[in-house]
């Protein structure tokens, strides 16, 4: 889809806005994370951690708060239907779960990295919106329109694009600032995301949306 300049500039307007970045983590974004150790393809990843770290900055600059979901782990909070879903698959079920564990190297972020004050959501899910308390803090900012940034397109972003549709905000996905570890997943998400739950945007339209804003 394309958006005027001008449109953007309101419709994605400081005062109602929040980034949201999506588990932009060592496990799924580093070649020593897990990710990297399954043999995944991580080459998508730098433009996307290099986009969102365009987009916090323009955010910062533009007073729009800079959110951070991050998927952290614990043996008690591993989903007994994912271990299962990935035995009946003919996988190691213990270490198919184990990654972003809370407090070890995999659950760091990187890219952009979250600055004293900013709004961090620990989550044990794919959606950031799943038993957290991200709806009723963005509410409390007035926020009712996001910008998602985040790792991986079909996975995480997609099921809080989701959530953060039915829950009502105004959702739009900076294509360029996500990344799935096969090009077919990648777009294959953008364009349901695009057909149900979001407006697809770029980095650099974003940035150009919060330069408009006056300065205090």
């Amino acid at each position: 889809m394309s958006v005027q300049g001008d449109t953007l500039a309101d419709w994605i307007a400081p005062d109602r806005t929040a980034l949201l970045v999506i588990d932009m983590q060592v496990d799924f974004a580093s070649p020593e994370g897990a990710a990297g150790r399954w043999g995944l393809d991580l080459s998508t990843v730098p433009a996307a951690l290099a986009a969102a770290q365009r987009l916090a900055s323009a955010a910062r600059d533009a007073q729009v708060p800079v959110v951070f979901a991050g998927l952290f782990t614990t043996p008690e909070t591993d989903s007994p239907a994912w271990r299962e879903r990935i035995r009946r698959r003919g996988g190691d079920p213990l270490a198919g779960v184990a990654i972003c564990r809370a407090g070890e190297a995999g659950a760091a972020f990187v890219g952009p990295l979250p600055r004293p004050g900013d709004l961090v959501i620990r989550k044990t899910r794919y959606s950031a919106f799943w038993s957290t308390d991200l709806d009723a803090r963005l509410k409390a900012l007035g926020v009712d329109t996001l910008v998602l940034a985040g790792l991986t397109t079909e996975c995480c972003v997609d099921g809080t694009a989701r959530d953060a549709f039915n829950l009502d905000y105004q959702v739009f996905v900076a294509a360029d600032a996500c990344a799935a570890y096969e090009p077919d997943l990648h777009a294959g998400a953008l364009k349901m995301l695009d057909l149900n739950t979001a407006l697809l945007i770029d980095t650099a339209s974003v940035v150009d949306a919060w330069s408009r804003q006056p300065s205090d």
